[in-house]
Protein backbone atom coordinates (compact mmCIF):
# COMPACT_ATOMS: atom_id res chain seq x y z
CA UNK A 1 0.00 0.00 0.00
CA UNK A 2 1.22 3.50 -0.74
CA UNK A 3 0.00 7.04 -0.11
CA UNK A 4 1.28 9.92 -2.25
CA UNK A 5 0.32 13.52 -1.55
CA UNK A 6 -0.10 16.27 -4.17
CA UNK A 7 -0.20 19.92 -3.10
CA UNK A 8 -1.31 23.15 -4.80
CA UNK A 9 0.54 26.15 -3.39
CA UNK A 10 -1.51 29.28 -2.82
CA UNK A 11 -4.85 27.50 -2.54
CA UNK A 12 -3.25 25.10 -0.08
CA UNK A 13 -5.13 22.11 -1.53
CA UNK A 14 -3.90 18.61 -0.76
CA UNK A 15 -5.01 15.51 -2.67
CA UNK A 16 -3.87 11.91 -2.56
CA UNK A 17 -3.12 8.85 -4.64
CA UNK A 18 -3.80 5.64 -2.68
CA UNK A 19 -2.22 2.67 -4.37
CA UNK A 20 -2.59 -1.08 -3.99
CA UNK A 21 0.67 -2.59 -5.16
CA UNK A 22 -0.84 -6.07 -4.80
CA UNK A 23 -3.80 -5.36 -7.07
CA UNK A 24 -2.19 -2.71 -9.28
CA UNK A 25 -5.07 -0.27 -8.73
CA UNK A 26 -5.33 3.19 -7.23
CA UNK A 27 -7.79 5.69 -5.80
CA UNK A 28 -7.44 9.46 -6.10
CA UNK A 29 -8.89 11.41 -3.17
CA UNK A 30 -10.08 15.02 -3.67
CA UNK A 31 -8.49 15.53 -7.12
CA UNK A 32 -7.64 19.07 -8.12
CA UNK A 33 -8.36 20.52 -11.56
CA UNK A 34 -5.02 19.62 -13.16
CA UNK A 35 -5.22 15.82 -13.28
CA UNK A 36 -2.04 15.15 -15.27
CA UNK A 37 0.13 14.67 -12.14
CA UNK A 38 -2.10 11.77 -10.98
CA UNK A 39 -1.93 10.13 -14.40
CA UNK A 40 1.83 10.49 -14.50
CA UNK A 41 2.29 9.13 -10.99
CA UNK A 42 0.00 6.15 -11.58
CA UNK A 43 1.80 5.29 -14.80
CA UNK A 44 5.21 5.53 -13.11
CA UNK A 45 4.03 3.19 -10.35
CA UNK A 46 2.31 0.74 -12.69
CA UNK A 47 -1.14 1.45 -11.23
CA UNK A 48 -4.56 1.83 -12.84
CA UNK A 49 -6.83 4.53 -11.34
CA UNK A 50 -10.18 2.86 -10.59
CA UNK A 51 -11.66 5.00 -7.78
CA UNK A 52 -12.21 8.75 -7.39
CA UNK A 53 -13.23 9.66 -3.83
CA UNK A 54 -14.41 13.06 -2.64
CA UNK A 55 -14.32 13.71 1.10
CA UNK A 56 -16.96 16.45 0.63
CA UNK A 57 -18.30 19.08 -1.78
CA UNK A 58 -15.51 21.65 -1.96
CA UNK A 59 -16.13 25.39 -1.64
CA UNK A 60 -12.66 26.77 -2.40
CA UNK A 61 -11.71 24.93 -5.61
CA UNK A 62 -13.30 23.10 -8.52
CA UNK A 63 -12.67 19.37 -8.52
CA UNK A 64 -10.87 17.56 -11.32
CA UNK A 65 -13.04 14.47 -10.83
CA UNK A 66 -14.85 14.61 -14.17
CA UNK A 67 -11.59 15.13 -16.09
CA UNK A 68 -10.00 12.22 -14.26
CA UNK A 69 -13.00 9.97 -14.86
CA UNK A 70 -13.03 10.86 -18.57
CA UNK A 71 -9.37 9.85 -18.91
CA UNK A 72 -9.41 6.71 -16.74
CA UNK A 73 -12.98 5.37 -16.57
CA UNK A 74 -12.76 5.42 -12.76
CA UNK A 75 -15.95 5.54 -10.67
CA UNK A 76 -16.94 8.35 -8.28
CA UNK A 77 -17.52 7.88 -4.56
CA UNK A 78 -19.03 10.54 -2.28
CA UNK A 79 -21.22 10.48 0.83
CA UNK A 80 -24.93 10.13 0.20
CA UNK A 81 -25.69 13.42 2.03
CA UNK A 82 -23.85 15.37 -0.68
CA UNK A 83 -26.86 15.16 -3.02
CA UNK A 84 -24.42 15.13 -5.93
CA UNK A 85 -26.05 15.39 -9.34
CA UNK A 86 -23.41 13.39 -11.21
CA UNK A 87 -23.31 9.60 -11.49
CA UNK A 88 -21.65 8.20 -8.34
CA UNK A 89 -21.54 5.39 -5.85
CA UNK A 90 -22.95 6.98 -2.67
CA UNK A 91 -21.05 6.17 0.52
CA UNK A 92 -22.36 5.93 4.07
CA UNK A 93 -20.78 5.58 7.49
CA UNK A 94 -19.05 2.23 7.95
CA UNK A 95 -18.69 1.38 4.26
CA UNK A 96 -15.52 -0.51 3.31
CA UNK A 97 -13.68 -0.10 0.02
CA UNK A 98 -11.29 -3.03 -0.41
CA UNK A 99 -8.46 -2.67 -2.92
CA UNK A 100 -6.08 -5.61 -2.61
CA UNK A 101 -4.16 -5.26 0.64
CA UNK A 102 -5.58 -1.74 1.16
CA UNK A 103 -8.76 -1.34 3.23
CA UNK A 104 -10.52 2.05 3.18
CA UNK A 105 -13.15 2.52 5.88
CA UNK A 106 -15.59 5.41 5.48
CA UNK A 107 -16.34 7.45 8.62
CA UNK A 108 -19.07 10.07 8.36
CA UNK A 109 -17.58 13.12 10.10
CA UNK A 110 -19.83 16.14 9.41
CA UNK A 111 -19.05 19.65 10.63
CA UNK A 112 -17.19 21.42 7.85
CA UNK A 113 -20.05 20.28 5.61
CA UNK A 114 -22.95 17.87 6.29
CA UNK A 115 -21.53 15.21 3.96
CA UNK A 116 -17.87 15.31 5.09
CA UNK A 117 -16.15 11.96 5.57
CA UNK A 118 -12.82 10.77 6.90
CA UNK A 119 -11.15 7.80 5.22
CA UNK A 120 -9.41 5.39 7.60
CA UNK A 121 -6.84 3.45 5.55
CA UNK A 122 -5.11 0.26 6.73
CA UNK A 123 -2.73 -2.23 5.13
CA UNK A 124 -3.65 -5.91 5.61
CA UNK A 125 -0.02 -6.85 5.13
CA UNK A 126 1.03 -4.73 8.12
CA UNK A 127 -1.50 -5.52 10.87
CA UNK A 128 0.45 -3.82 13.66
CA UNK A 129 0.97 -0.53 11.82
CA UNK A 130 -1.24 2.44 12.83
CA UNK A 131 -3.85 3.43 10.24
CA UNK A 132 -3.77 6.54 8.10
CA UNK A 133 -6.65 9.01 8.27
CA UNK A 134 -7.49 11.20 5.28
CA UNK A 135 -9.46 13.83 7.14
CA UNK A 136 -10.55 16.09 4.28
CA UNK A 137 -11.46 19.48 5.74
CA UNK A 138 -12.27 18.20 9.23
CA UNK A 139 -8.83 18.18 10.89
CA UNK A 140 -5.77 20.07 9.70
CA UNK A 141 -2.29 20.59 11.07
CA UNK A 142 -2.80 22.97 14.04
CA UNK A 143 -6.34 23.82 12.96
CA UNK A 144 -9.78 22.40 12.13
CA UNK A 145 -12.23 23.05 9.31
CA UNK A 146 -14.37 26.15 9.45
CA UNK A 147 -18.14 25.60 9.85
CA UNK A 148 -19.52 28.60 7.92
CA UNK A 149 -18.99 27.67 4.26
CA UNK A 150 -22.35 25.90 3.97
CA UNK A 151 -23.92 29.21 5.01
CA UNK A 152 -23.29 31.72 7.81
CA UNK A 153 -26.75 30.90 9.21
CA UNK A 154 -25.87 27.21 9.54
CA UNK A 155 -22.47 27.84 11.12
CA UNK A 156 -23.50 27.23 14.73
CA UNK A 157 -25.17 23.90 13.92
CA UNK A 158 -22.22 22.86 11.80
CA UNK A 159 -19.84 23.79 14.61
CA UNK A 160 -21.76 21.46 16.92
CA UNK A 161 -21.35 18.63 14.43
CA UNK A 162 -17.67 19.53 14.09
CA UNK A 163 -17.28 19.09 17.84
CA UNK A 164 -18.93 15.66 17.77
CA UNK A 165 -16.86 14.45 14.81
CA UNK A 166 -13.62 15.61 16.38
CA UNK A 167 -14.02 14.76 20.05
CA UNK A 168 -16.27 11.71 19.75
CA UNK A 169 -14.71 10.13 16.65
CA UNK A 170 -11.25 11.23 15.56
CA UNK A 171 -9.76 11.89 18.98
CA UNK A 172 -10.77 8.39 20.12
CA UNK A 173 -8.28 6.90 17.65
CA UNK A 174 -4.77 5.88 18.66
CA UNK A 175 -2.07 8.54 18.92
CA UNK A 176 0.00 7.05 16.10
CA UNK A 177 -2.78 7.39 13.52
CA UNK A 178 -1.22 9.36 10.68
CA UNK A 179 -3.33 12.36 9.58
CA UNK A 180 -3.33 13.46 5.96
CA UNK A 181 -5.47 16.63 5.72
CA UNK A 182 -7.24 18.09 2.71
CA UNK A 183 -5.53 21.46 3.09
CA UNK A 184 -2.30 23.02 4.26
CA UNK A 185 -1.07 26.54 4.85
CA UNK A 186 -2.63 29.14 2.56
CA UNK A 187 -6.11 27.65 2.46
CA UNK A 188 -9.17 29.70 3.39
CA UNK A 189 -10.93 26.53 4.62
CA UNK A 190 -9.26 27.00 8.00
CA UNK A 191 -7.99 29.94 10.01
CA UNK A 192 -4.33 29.29 10.79
CA UNK A 193 -3.33 25.97 9.24
CA UNK A 194 0.22 24.87 9.97
CA UNK A 195 2.88 24.48 7.30
CA UNK A 196 3.55 20.75 7.85
CA UNK A 197 1.87 18.53 5.26
CA UNK A 198 0.83 15.73 7.65
CA UNK A 199 0.60 15.04 11.37
CA UNK A 200 -0.71 12.48 13.88
CA UNK A 201 -3.75 12.26 16.12
CA UNK A 202 -1.47 12.38 19.17
CA UNK A 203 0.30 15.56 18.09
CA UNK A 204 -2.96 17.32 17.27
CA UNK A 205 -4.64 16.20 20.49
CA UNK A 206 -1.86 17.80 22.52
CA UNK A 207 -0.95 20.85 20.45
CA UNK A 208 -3.80 21.87 18.10
CA UNK A 209 -5.18 25.17 19.53
CA UNK A 210 -8.72 24.40 18.33
CA UNK A 211 -8.71 21.03 20.12
CA UNK A 212 -7.59 22.52 23.42
CA UNK A 213 -11.09 24.02 23.80
CA UNK A 214 -12.75 20.90 25.22
CA UNK A 215 -16.07 22.41 26.39
CA UNK A 216 -18.72 22.02 23.68
CA UNK A 217 -20.30 25.48 23.97
CA UNK A 218 -16.93 27.19 24.23
CA UNK A 219 -15.77 25.27 21.15
CA UNK A 220 -18.85 26.35 19.17
CA UNK A 221 -18.33 29.98 20.20
CA UNK A 222 -14.67 29.80 19.20
CA UNK A 223 -15.45 28.22 15.81
CA UNK A 224 -18.08 30.82 14.88
CA UNK A 225 -16.14 33.98 15.77
CA UNK A 226 -13.24 35.83 14.15
CA UNK A 227 -13.57 33.89 10.90
CA UNK A 228 -11.50 34.98 7.86
CA UNK A 229 -13.11 36.06 4.60
CA UNK A 230 -14.90 33.32 2.72
CA UNK A 231 -13.26 32.08 -0.50
CA UNK A 232 -14.22 34.30 -3.42
CA UNK A 233 -16.92 32.80 -5.63
CA UNK A 234 -17.45 29.93 -3.15
CA UNK A 235 -21.19 29.57 -3.75
CA UNK A 236 -20.69 29.05 -7.47
CA UNK A 237 -17.78 26.67 -6.89
CA UNK A 238 -19.91 24.49 -4.61
CA UNK A 239 -22.69 24.43 -7.20
CA UNK A 240 -20.25 23.37 -9.92
CA UNK A 241 -18.85 20.60 -7.74
CA UNK A 242 -22.29 19.32 -6.77
CA UNK A 243 -23.40 19.26 -10.40
CA UNK A 244 -20.13 17.76 -11.66
CA UNK A 245 -17.67 20.18 -13.34
CA UNK A 246 -17.44 20.33 -17.09
CA UNK A 247 -14.25 18.43 -18.06
CA UNK A 248 -11.49 20.91 -18.74
CA UNK A 249 -9.55 18.76 -21.20
CA UNK A 250 -6.14 19.67 -22.53
CA UNK A 251 -5.15 23.34 -22.21
CA UNK A 252 -3.99 24.57 -25.61
CA UNK A 253 -2.70 28.16 -26.05
CA UNK A 254 -5.12 30.34 -28.04
CA UNK A 255 -3.57 33.54 -29.46
CA UNK A 256 -5.97 36.45 -29.95
CA UNK A 257 -5.12 39.33 -32.27
CA UNK A 258 -5.63 42.92 -31.15
CA UNK A 259 -8.56 43.33 -33.53
CA UNK A 260 -10.19 40.15 -32.24
CA UNK A 261 -9.63 41.34 -28.68
CA UNK A 262 -11.30 44.69 -29.39
CA UNK A 263 -14.34 42.84 -30.72
CA UNK A 264 -14.44 40.72 -27.56
CA UNK A 265 -14.15 43.82 -25.36
CA UNK A 266 -17.00 45.49 -27.23
CA UNK A 267 -19.15 42.46 -26.39
CA UNK A 268 -18.36 42.66 -22.67
CA UNK A 269 -15.16 40.63 -22.23
CA UNK A 270 -12.56 41.69 -19.69
CA UNK A 271 -8.78 41.88 -19.90
CA UNK A 272 -6.82 40.17 -17.12
CA UNK A 273 -3.18 41.26 -17.06
CA UNK A 274 -1.08 38.61 -15.27
CA UNK A 275 2.38 40.05 -15.93
CA UNK A 276 4.70 41.17 -13.15
CA UNK A 277 3.76 44.20 -11.12
CA UNK A 278 6.75 46.08 -12.56
CA UNK A 279 5.69 45.38 -16.15
CA UNK A 280 2.10 46.42 -15.42
CA UNK A 281 3.07 49.70 -13.75
CA UNK A 282 5.46 50.50 -16.60
CA UNK A 283 2.78 50.10 -19.28
CA UNK A 284 -0.67 48.55 -19.46
CA UNK A 285 -4.01 48.78 -21.26
CA UNK A 286 -6.48 51.10 -19.51
CA UNK A 287 -9.37 49.22 -17.90
CA UNK A 288 -7.43 45.98 -17.50
CA UNK A 289 -7.39 44.17 -14.17
CA UNK A 290 -3.96 43.26 -12.86
CA UNK A 291 -3.40 40.10 -10.82
CA UNK A 292 0.12 38.77 -10.98
CA UNK A 293 0.68 35.20 -12.19
CA UNK A 294 1.77 33.75 -8.86
CA UNK A 295 0.52 31.25 -6.30
CA UNK A 296 -2.17 33.69 -5.08
CA UNK A 297 -3.89 34.24 -8.43
CA UNK A 298 -6.55 31.60 -7.69
CA UNK A 299 -7.31 33.13 -4.29
CA UNK A 300 -7.52 36.71 -5.55
CA UNK A 301 -9.42 36.57 -8.81
CA UNK A 302 -12.80 35.70 -7.27
CA UNK A 303 -12.78 38.95 -5.30
CA UNK A 304 -12.04 41.13 -8.32
CA UNK A 305 -13.73 39.72 -11.44
CA UNK A 306 -17.20 38.15 -11.80
CA UNK A 307 -16.72 34.49 -12.84
CA UNK A 308 -19.14 34.68 -15.75
CA UNK A 309 -17.17 37.41 -17.56
CA UNK A 310 -15.28 36.15 -20.66
CA UNK A 311 -11.58 36.93 -20.36
CA UNK A 312 -8.70 37.76 -22.64
CA UNK A 313 -5.38 37.22 -20.88
CA UNK A 314 -2.21 39.29 -20.97
CA UNK A 315 0.67 36.93 -20.20
CA UNK A 316 4.45 37.30 -20.15
CA UNK A 317 4.83 34.52 -22.72
CA UNK A 318 2.92 31.63 -24.23
CA UNK A 319 4.37 29.19 -21.68
CA UNK A 320 2.58 31.08 -18.88
CA UNK A 321 -0.79 30.60 -20.56
CA UNK A 322 -1.37 27.05 -19.29
CA UNK A 323 -0.47 27.95 -15.72
CA UNK A 324 -2.82 30.95 -15.72
CA UNK A 325 -5.69 29.00 -17.30
CA UNK A 326 -5.34 26.23 -14.72
CA UNK A 327 -5.17 28.76 -11.88
CA UNK A 328 -8.41 30.29 -13.11
CA UNK A 329 -10.10 26.95 -13.77
CA UNK A 330 -9.35 25.83 -10.22
CA UNK A 331 -11.77 28.48 -8.97
CA UNK A 332 -14.40 28.20 -11.70
CA UNK A 333 -13.21 30.75 -14.28
CA UNK A 334 -13.52 28.78 -17.49
CA UNK A 335 -14.56 31.26 -20.17
CA UNK A 336 -11.05 32.09 -21.38
CA UNK A 337 -11.00 33.48 -24.90
CA UNK A 338 -7.22 33.30 -25.29
CA UNK A 339 -4.17 35.50 -24.75
CA UNK A 340 -3.30 38.77 -26.47
CA UNK A 341 -0.85 37.79 -29.21
CA UNK A 342 2.39 39.83 -29.26
CA UNK A 343 1.35 41.48 -25.98
CA UNK A 344 1.05 45.17 -25.33
CA UNK A 345 3.53 46.00 -28.08
CA UNK A 346 1.01 44.99 -30.75
CA UNK A 347 -1.67 47.05 -29.01
CA UNK A 348 0.55 50.13 -28.83
CA UNK A 349 1.71 49.72 -32.45
CA UNK A 350 -1.87 50.29 -33.63
CA UNK A 351 -1.99 53.61 -31.77
CA UNK A 352 -4.38 52.33 -29.12
CA UNK A 353 -4.34 53.94 -25.65
CA UNK A 354 -1.94 52.76 -22.95
CA UNK A 355 -1.35 53.88 -19.38
CA UNK A 356 1.35 53.63 -16.75
CA UNK A 357 1.49 53.90 -12.98
CA UNK A 358 -1.98 53.83 -11.39
CA UNK A 359 -1.10 51.30 -8.69
CA UNK A 360 1.97 51.93 -6.57
CA UNK A 361 3.40 50.35 -3.45
CA UNK A 362 3.80 52.82 -0.63
CA UNK A 363 5.80 52.44 2.58
CA UNK A 364 4.17 52.96 5.99
CA UNK A 365 6.15 56.15 6.59
CA UNK A 366 5.18 57.58 3.20
CA UNK A 367 1.52 56.77 3.76
CA UNK A 368 1.59 58.34 7.22
CA UNK A 369 2.98 61.59 5.76
CA UNK A 370 0.58 61.73 2.79
CA UNK A 371 -2.39 60.82 5.01
CA UNK A 372 -1.50 63.58 7.48
CA UNK A 373 -1.18 66.15 4.67
CA UNK A 374 -4.41 64.85 3.01
CA UNK A 375 -2.59 64.28 -0.28
CA UNK A 376 -4.13 60.83 0.06
CA UNK A 377 -7.64 61.68 1.26
CA UNK A 378 -9.01 58.15 1.70
CA UNK A 379 -7.72 54.85 3.11
CA UNK A 380 -9.62 51.61 2.68
CA UNK A 381 -8.93 48.72 5.06
CA UNK A 382 -9.94 45.49 3.27
CA UNK A 383 -9.40 43.10 6.18
CA UNK A 384 -12.18 41.34 8.07
CA UNK A 385 -14.03 43.23 10.86
CA UNK A 386 -12.36 41.24 13.65
CA UNK A 387 -8.92 42.15 12.26
CA UNK A 388 -9.89 45.82 11.87
CA UNK A 389 -11.14 46.08 15.45
CA UNK A 390 -7.87 44.65 16.77
CA UNK A 391 -6.14 47.76 15.45
CA UNK A 392 -6.33 50.03 12.38
CA UNK A 393 -5.23 53.38 11.00
CA UNK A 394 -7.41 56.14 12.43
CA UNK A 395 -9.90 57.29 9.81
CA UNK A 396 -9.51 54.25 7.57
CA UNK A 397 -12.78 52.96 6.15
CA UNK A 398 -13.50 49.26 6.64
CA UNK A 399 -14.67 47.48 3.46
CA UNK A 400 -13.69 43.76 3.54
CA UNK A 401 -12.21 42.54 0.28
CA UNK A 402 -15.17 40.27 -0.44
CA UNK A 403 -17.53 43.29 -0.30
CA UNK A 404 -15.43 45.84 -2.19
CA UNK A 405 -16.92 45.15 -5.60
CA UNK A 406 -20.43 45.87 -4.30
CA UNK A 407 -19.46 48.87 -2.14
CA UNK A 408 -16.95 50.69 -4.33
CA UNK A 409 -19.46 53.53 -4.81
CA UNK A 410 -18.89 54.48 -1.16
CA UNK A 411 -15.50 55.83 -2.20
CA UNK A 412 -14.71 58.98 -4.19
CA UNK A 413 -13.47 57.69 -7.55
CA UNK A 414 -12.05 61.13 -8.43
CA UNK A 415 -9.53 61.06 -5.59
CA UNK A 416 -6.43 58.98 -4.82
CA UNK A 417 -6.92 56.09 -2.43
CA UNK A 418 -4.64 53.88 -0.31
CA UNK A 419 -5.54 50.25 0.35
CA UNK A 420 -4.52 48.38 3.47
CA UNK A 421 -4.66 44.76 4.66
CA UNK A 422 -2.62 42.66 7.07
CA UNK A 423 0.42 41.97 4.88
CA UNK A 424 -0.13 43.64 1.48
CA UNK A 425 -1.57 40.61 -0.31
CA UNK A 426 -5.33 41.18 -0.16
CA UNK A 427 -4.80 44.90 -0.69
CA UNK A 428 -3.01 44.20 -3.97
CA UNK A 429 -6.18 42.50 -5.24
CA UNK A 430 -8.27 45.41 -3.98
CA UNK A 431 -5.93 47.90 -5.67
CA UNK A 432 -6.35 46.03 -8.96
CA UNK A 433 -10.12 46.36 -8.67
CA UNK A 434 -9.99 50.08 -7.88
CA UNK A 435 -7.54 50.70 -10.71
CA UNK A 436 -9.94 48.98 -13.09
CA UNK A 437 -12.75 51.20 -11.76
CA UNK A 438 -10.87 54.31 -12.85
CA UNK A 439 -9.43 55.72 -9.62
CA UNK A 440 -6.71 58.22 -10.64
CA UNK A 441 -4.06 56.80 -8.32
CA UNK A 442 -4.15 53.75 -6.08
CA UNK A 443 -1.57 53.04 -3.39
CA UNK A 444 -1.01 49.63 -1.86
CA UNK A 445 0.48 49.71 1.67
CA UNK A 446 3.68 47.69 1.48
CA UNK A 447 3.71 44.95 4.14
CA UNK A 448 0.26 46.08 5.30
CA UNK A 449 -0.62 46.72 8.92
CA UNK A 450 2.19 44.41 9.97
CA UNK A 451 4.69 46.83 8.43
CA UNK A 452 2.80 49.83 9.85
CA UNK A 453 3.00 48.36 13.38
CA UNK A 454 6.70 47.50 13.01
CA UNK A 455 7.37 51.17 12.23
CA UNK A 456 5.69 52.14 15.50
CA UNK A 457 3.06 54.23 13.70
CA UNK A 458 -0.19 55.02 15.55
CA UNK A 459 -2.94 52.40 15.67
CA UNK A 460 -6.43 52.90 17.00
CA UNK A 461 -9.07 50.42 18.17
CA UNK A 462 -11.91 52.95 18.22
Amino acid sequence: MLIQQFFVDGLGCASYLLGSEEQGTAAVVDPERDVQPYLDAAQALGLRITHIIETHIHADHVSGNTDLAARTGAEFYIHEAAQAAFAQRPMKDGDILQMGEMRIQVKHTPGHTPESVTLLVTDAGRPGEPPAALTGDLLFVSDVGRPDLVSPEAARGQAGQLYESLFHTLLLWEDGTRVYPGHGAGSLCGRSIGSARSTTIGVEREHNPALLVRDREAFIASMTSNLPEQPGNHTRIKAMNRQGPKPLGEVIPKPVTVRQAITFFQKGAGLLDTRSKEAYIRLHIPGSVHIENDDQLSNRVGFVIPPEVPLVLMVENEQDYRRVVLSLARVGFENILGYLADGIGAWQALGLPVASGDIQDISPAELADLWASREIPQIVDVREPWEYHQGHIAGAVLIPLGQLGQRVQELDASQPVAVVCASGSRSQSAAALLGQKGFPRVYNLYNGMEGWARQGLPITRA
